[in-house]
């Protein structure tokens, strides 16, 4: 099934992109010795660029080491981590922010990955005023009371302004650019309207290289460079 081929951190453990993922881990570890980075936005300049993918492999393979992790699925408009995890989206952080009462039963436990997920729920009118809310905010800080990481998939920085408004919460981003796509100019843009939102840069993960390899099944390549992202 799809979404199971998505995880391939777990599904083929020894396969190059997966080794590419446990860099990735071992470079946000590195960055925070300290234990003082917990929250971490993942987000692209444009849609389809791999952000979910990116950001599910990542924390599997956060939690295959023994961190607590959770995902909170921010892409109120177009959400994809449910459909990639196979689990339900009837309810969610649009719910939570909606509504209110105890977090907790909104948060799903992914058994057989060790890691939670707070889905998007169902979409809303105003995402964008929904993760501008003081509870939004709130939840943040109160969550990192509970989880070593907490990954939020946020839509695409240039269409909508929700990346930007959750940059201000989190203690770090990561970019998520796909190779042929996106031209130097746009990918600064978004660079600059993150950074301006007062987050972290911690890098960029260049996505969707070609390998000239035929015998590899896989046709992508991450590449993080750690806290600069030299080629935006």
């Amino acid at each position: 099934m799809k979404g199971l081929y998505e995880l391939i951190v777990k599904r083929r453990p020894k396969s190059p992109i997966s080794e590419a993922y446990r860099s990735l881990r071992t470079n946000i570890e590195f960055a925070n010795l300290d234990n003082n980075m917990k929250s971490i936005l993942i987000t692209s300049a444009t849609s389809g660029e791999g952000k979910t993918l990116t950001l599910i492999n990542l924390a599997v393979a956060m939690a295959q080491i023994g961190k607590k992790v959770m995902i909170i699925d921010c892409d109120m408009r177009k959400p994809r981590v449910h459909k990639a995890l196979e689990t339900s989206n009837m309810f969610g952080l649009a719910e939570y922010l909606m509504d209110g009462g105890d977090i907790g039963e909104y948060i799903k436990r992914i058994d057989d990955l060790g890691i939670d997920v707070m889905t998007s729920g169902r979409i809303p009118s105003n995402p964008s005023e929904l993760l501008h809310s003081n509870v939004m905010k709130n939840t943040v800080e109160k969550l990192k009371e509970n989880y070593d990481y907490i990954l939020f998939d946020t839509p695409p920085v240039i269409p909508v302004t929700d990346a930007v408004v959750m940059s201000s919460y989190v203690e770090g981003a990561i970019m998520i650019i796909e190779h042929g796509k996106v031209d130097i100019d746009l990918g600064r843009r978004a660079k600059d309207a993150l950074v301006s939102g007062g987050t972290n840069l911690l890098g960029v993960v260049l996505n969707r290289i070609p390998v000239n390899d035929s015998k590899s099944y896989q046709s992508y390549y991450y590449y993080y460079e750690e806290r600069k992202a030299k080629s935006v």
